[in-house]
C-alpha cells in the first residue's frame, strides 16, 4: 500500500517513509512534522528555502524596497530597449 501524501506526519510516520515525505516537499508542499500533535519542524525543497532567502535580501535592502515602492506608486523610472542595449 502506497504511502498516503499529507501535508502532516507524525514523527514515526517521517521516520519511516523519509523519502516520501521529501518527495513531498520536492513538489513544493510544506510537509509538517508533528509531536503529540503540535508542528515541531517543518521540511521544504531547496528550491523553495532559496526563494525565501531571496525574499529575506531584497527585504532586508532599503535602496531594493524604495525601489519597489517607487515602482508600485508609479514613480519608477523607465528606459526603452534601446537604452538597454549600450
Amino acid at each position: 500500500m502506497p504511502f498516503p501524501m499529507k501535508s502532516a506526519y507524525t514523527i514515526k510516520e517521517a521516520q519511516k517513509n523519509l523519502s516520501a515525505v521529501v518527495r513531498h516537499a520536492e513538489r513544493g508542499s510544506l510537509a509538517t512534522i508533528t509531536r503529540r500533535k503540535k508542528p515541531v519542524a517543518h521540511i521544504i525543497s531547496a528550491e523553495r528555502l532559496s526563494a525565501i532567502a531571496e525574499t529575506m535580501e531584497i527585504l532586508a535592502d532599503p535602496a531594493a524596497m524604495k525601489a519597489i515602492r517607487d515602482a508600485e506608486a508609479g514613480k519608477g523610472k523607465w528606459y526603452s530597449i534601446e537604452d538597454l542595449a549600450d
